[in-house]
C-alpha cells in the first residue's frame, strides 16, 4: 500500500484543454508506477484560497512533477507564471521545511533544452528535463526518473503501450459509468485509472 507522503506526487502543470492529453498520460504513468498523483483539482472548497490549497497539497507530497513548458505569452501579452510559482513553493518547502520536507525530490520538464534559462535562470543546475512537446517522451522520462527512486518498475515503453490500451477502452468505461469522456473531472479520471489498473494487474 502506498505511503501517503512518501509515494504522493504533486503534479504541477497547465490545466487547459491543449495540455490535457499530457496531464492524463502523466497521471496514468504515476499510477502505473505505484505512486499517487495529487493536484489542485482534487480539492473543491470555495472557502479556502487556491494558493492555500496548493501549499497544503505540496506539504503532503514528497515528490513533484513540474512542467514549466507553457510560460509563453498569453493573448493578453503576459506570461503564464502559475507553474514556476508552484515550483517555487515546492522548493521553499524543501529548503525551509522540517526533516520530512527536506526529503522532497522533483522532476522539472520544459519543452526544449535550456529554454528555461531565458525566464527562470535561478534554477540552472537543477537538471531540467526536455520532453520536446511529445507525450510519449514525457511518460518515458517520468518513468525513468521514478525508477531512480524505486527499482523494478515497468519500462517506459511498457507504460506507454499500456496507456494506449487504456485509451482504447476508456470510451466504453465512461459509457458504462454514465460519464462523458470529454467532461471527466480529476476525481472521476483517477478513479477510473486506478480501478482499471487494479483489475488488469490482479
Amino acid at each position: 500500500m502506498p505511503d501517503e507522503y512518501t509515494d504522493s506526487i504533486f503534479v504541477n502543470c497547465p490545466f487547459d484543454s491543449e495540455y490535457k492529453p499530457f496531464f492524463n498520460a502523466i497521471v496514468f504513468a504515476i499510477y502505473k508506477c505505484g505512486y499517487l498523483p495529487r493536484c489542485a483539482f482534487e480539492i473543491d472548497d470555495a472557502s479556502e484560497a487556491r494558493i492555500s490549497k496548493i501549499a497544503k497539497i505540496i506539504g503532503e507530497c514528497r515528490l513533484g512533477v513540474h512542467d514549466i513548458s507553457r510560460t509563453e505569452l498569453s493573448t493578453g501579452g503576459l506570461p503564464r507564471f502559475n507553474m514556476p510559482l508552484e515550483l517555487g513553493l515546492f522548493f521553499g518547502a524543501k529548503f525551509y521545511g522540517g526533516k520530512v520536507q527536506k526529503t522532497k525530490r522533483c522532476l522539472v520538464f520544459d519543452r526544449d533544452p535550456y529554454r528555461y534559462q531565458q525566464f527562470i535562470s535561478d534554477i540552472a543546475g537543477q537538471g531540467v528535463t526536455s520532453h520536446d512537446g511529445e507525450i510519449r517522451t514525457a511518460v518515458t522520462k517520468l518513468r525513468d526518473w521514478l525508477a531512480t527512486i524505486r527499482h523494478h518498475l515497468p519500462g517506459g515503453g511498457v507504460v506507454w503501450d499500456e496507456y494506449q490500451v487504456f485509451l482504447t477502452e476508456l470510451p466504453e468505461i465512461c459509457q458504462a459509468s454514465q460519464l462523458i469522456e470529454e467532461d471527466l473531472i480529476f476525481a472521476d479520471y483517477v478513479r477510473i485509472v486506478y480501478e482499471w489498473l487494479q483489475i488488469r494487474e490482479s
